[in-house]
């Protein structure tokens, strides 16, 4: 065996390790960040409509969602949601955690997202000082950039809300 054959098999078996740990743009199971989240257990809706990457460290769960540029619309007149053009956080089953790149209006303020936690049918949001439940079948359905749920006709779909909001 060459010198040259013995430092390239040394040198794949000391770097198969690292690749194997490094972040991993996921493709031969996974193709989309909507399947992506649907293998944690969440709707797709959760994401807009145009997610146009992600990538995933499967050893610590971190994920980078990434969108052709920002994204806001209203439900149910409302909610008013926006999306920066990168979202990131911490996937694990039923949970994101550390969530950064969504926020939501309430009132006149505008207020991060920052976990997410399903809970059978329901789908908790979190703000940190206080969360909101939802239905899971709000989610189903990818909302539309600039026009939510409804972009066919101009109206924008009922938005239930479990009447049970939370302090943290």
């Amino acid at each position: 065996m060459s010198l040259t054959t013995v430092l390239t098999v040394f040198l794949l078996l000391l770097l198969s390790p690292l690749a194997m740990s490094s972040r991993a743009t996921i493709t031969d199971e996974v193709t989309s960040a909507y399947e992506a989240l649907e293998e944690f257990n969440f709707p797709m809706g959760l994401l807009p409509k145009g997610a146009v990457g992600y990538d995933l460290d499967r050893t610590t769960g971190k994920f980078r969602a990434f969108l052709n540029g920002s994204c806001s619309f209203s439900l149910e007149g409302s909610y008013q949601l926006s999306y920066k053009s990168t979202i990131s956080g911490y996937i694990s089953k039923n949970r994101l955690t550390s969530l950064t790149g969504v926020s939501v209006k309430v009132l006149f303020l505008w207020l991060n997202i920052v976990e997410v936690v399903r809970s059978g049918d329901e789908i908790e949001l979190s703000v940190g000082i206080a969360s909101a439940s939802f239905p899971l079948d709000n989610f189903f359905e990818c909302p539309q950039c600039g026009c939510g749920l409804d972009c066919n006709n101009g109206q924008v779909r009922k938005f239930k809300l479990n009447p049970f909001v939370s302090s943290s």
